[in-house]
């Protein structure tokens, strides 16, 4: 067996470039002749040996294990060899490289192995002994055409990189925006006890620029604003120490949860209740019974169910009900008990695991539900039966995301006709007080 790769040594003009300055060399074509004929590999050894880098394989396997470890762009087999056909050789080397081109050489030609030959997707077909004009021409062109379906290959996986790219990008600025939202919802919410606050301070300075001495009615006056300026000020500082704990546990950080699931359902309350996509629906929020936390960025778990909603609420144009509940599920999860059928779509179980405490939050609707066909879909990017005033195609496709970045699972039952439920399964984690 002979695996003898053969390169020329520099060209004529290599001792007058520059060091330093010659551009990167372009890589030159690799060329593999398969014969186990000395004299034709020799033959085609000298046509080309300056023009590409040749491989020389005297059989089967010894062409195999060329193509296993070196780049082949074109390969010239001998049909009739001792061993494997040049047919086999041809089929095994496809498997190996399937880009590669392939010229056949046969001193029989019939018409089975022109359509083997054909079939294997080989690019020429020459008798021996070979014309060398029709040899080098053979060579050139097919060498021609795998240089372009390199470039075509090589410019579709950049086009689908820049795509992918484009589309994560646009992902990742819908959650910020979300997240944006629910920001601004929190300044929202400081800013009324801040108010509260303000105007009671007011009220304090006049009544005691005006007073030259406080009576007992002044003071029981002083105290009862007091006490309200008190309250309301707790109230701040407990709703940005609730977000500032958020924001801390950065991705990658293990979550120390300090907010309860209840808090959480309030928040998005808040934001569901101005939300455009409310219209006329009727829409509730019924808290846990028991309050616990979950091991999830408290945004994102606002943002999965303000998603849902959303998409609840717009699942069609008459008005009909939403509603979001919870339950703390105490014992290990039995996966195996929600069966796989045409009306469920299950998500990320494989993460989430058996263990308990798991919060499970339910988003229902009495919607169309969703048609089966297009169940599958859902949350694929872009995917939308809405106008384009109604909705992106993204707001599943988020959900997904933070699903699987939450190591949190996902159960999709719809019932055409009777609506659908979402079903968020979180782990849960003790209150960290």
């Amino acid at each position: 067996m002979s695996l003898t790769p053969q390169s020329p040594g520099p060209g004529p003009d290599a001792a007058t470039e520059s060091p330093g300055l010659e551009p990167a060399p372009k890589r030159r074509g690799t060329l593999l002749i398969v014969d186990d004929e000395e004299g034709p590999r020799q033959a085609l050894r000298m046509v080309f040996k300056d023009e590409y880098d040749l491989l020389m394989a005297e059989d089967g396997p010894a062409a195999i294990e060329l193509a296993q470890s070196h780049d082949i762009d074109v390969a010239v087999l001998d049909i009739r060899m001792a061993g494997m056909s040049g047919i086999e050789v041809l089929e095994r080397l496809k498997y190996v490289k399937p880009d590669m081109e392939a010229i056949m050489l046969t001193a029989f030609e019939t018409t089975d192995t022109i359509r083997q030959a054909l079939r294997l997707r080989a690019c020429d077909y020459l008798n021996k002994p070979f014309d060398l004009a029709a040899m080098r021409s053979a060579v050139g062109k097919a060498m021609q055409r795998r240089r372009l379906e390199s470039e075509i290959n090589t410019g579709a996986e950049k086009v689908q990189e820049l795509l992918v790219e484009l589309q994560n990008q646009r992902i990742e600025e819908q959650i910020a925006k979300k997240r944006g939202d629910i920001y601004a919802s929190i300044i929202h919410d400081i800013n009324g006890p801040l108010t509260v606050i303000s105007g009671f301070v007011q009220i304090l300075n006049q009544r005691f620029n005006r007073a030259e001495r406080m009576e007992v009615e002044d003071l029981e006056f002083v105290k009862h604003r007091l006490d309200i300026v008190t309250r309301q000020t707790t109230n701040c500082i407990e709703i940005s120490r609730r977000y500032l704990d958020i924001l801390r546990n950065k991705p990658g950080q293990p979550i120390a949860p300090r907010v309860g699931v209840n808090q959480l359902l309030k928040d998005l309350e808040h934001l569901l209740q101005v939300h455009p996509s409310l219209q006329e629906n009727d829409f509730s929020i019924m808290p846990l019974e028991e309050d616990i936390g979950v091991l999830v960025n408290g945004t994102d778990v606002i943002q999965i169910l303000q998603n849902l909603a959303v998409n609840a609420f717009q699942s069609t144009h008459w008005p009909h009900r939403v509603e979001i509940s919870g339950d703390v599920l105490r014992e290990p999860m039995d996966w195996a008990a929600i069966k796989d059928s045409p009306n469920d779509r299950l998500l990320n179980v494989e993460n989430v695991g058996h263990a308990a405490p798991l919060v499970k939050l339910q988003v229902r609707d009495t919607g169309p539900g969703i048609p089966l066909e297009v169940l599958p879909k859902i949350f694929q990017a872009y995917f939308t039966t809405k106008s384009p005033r109604e909705g992106t195609g993204l707001g599943l496709n988020i959900v997904q995301r933070l699903i699987k970045e939450g190591n949190a699972a996902l159960h999709v039952h719809t019932q055409p006709g009777e609506g659908t439920t979402f079903t968020v399964y979180l782990p849960g984690a003790e209150l960290v007080r």
